[in-house]
């Protein structure tokens, strides 16, 4: 096969050989396609020379229903904490499977379940779009993947939940942040 440089190779970022469906906590982070502030705004950012906050709107309270739809869809799962802010959410999500069947794993892996979020997310921005409720989009809500991070114990844990927790205060610091 001839190298072609207009297709797109992407490479995993997930962990070789790793049951995603084991029990565990994941941190997780969905950006909005193109970095749109799609889920509220920042307020008294850097040049008012105080932290920023992130004031939420009618899609910022869709994403929180859909995050706590999500252990009714799979109740394997569990959103421990989440933070919702203008281009990105924050969730940490634990995975507790009873015992293993014969298949390894007995609930469904992570990538499903984000897959189903962002599924159920994206239907019902477009039909909020189309009733003027939430901000219009370019093409897609979603970044088509997704960053996480298998949580390795509880010091690990807390820093998450920390990072999560202060995420609102310090918006102007974030990678994401832009006026």
């Amino acid at each position: 096969m001839k190298y072609n440089p207009d297709i797109h190779h992407r490479r995993s970022i997930r962990l070789k050989n790793y049951d995603y469906s084991s029990n565990g906590m994941y941190y997780v982070t969905l950006c909005t396609q193109d970095n749109a502030p799609l889920f509220g705004e920042a307020v008294g950012a850097a040049p008012c020379g105080r932290p920023a906050t992130c004031v939420p709107n009618n899609a910022s309270q869709m994403i929180t229903k859909w995050l706590k739809k999500t252990e009714d869809k799979f109740p394997n799962t569990r959103i421990d904490k989440f933070v919702v802010m203008p281009k990105h959410i924050h969730f940490i999500l634990c995975i507790q499977n009873g015992r293993a069947g014969r298949s390894g794993h007995a609930g469904p892996p992570l990538h499903t379940v984000v897959e189903w979020f962002k599924t159920m997310t994206t239907n019902e921005y477009i039909r909020g779009v189309k009733s003027d409720l939430f901000p219009p989009f370019n093409k897609r809500i979603w970044q088509r993947n997704y960053y996480e991070r298998i949580i390795r114990g509880e010091i690990d844990y807390q820093h998450v939940w920390q990072y999560i927790n202060e995420n609102p205060a310090k918006w102007a610091e974030d990678e994401y942040f832009s006026n």
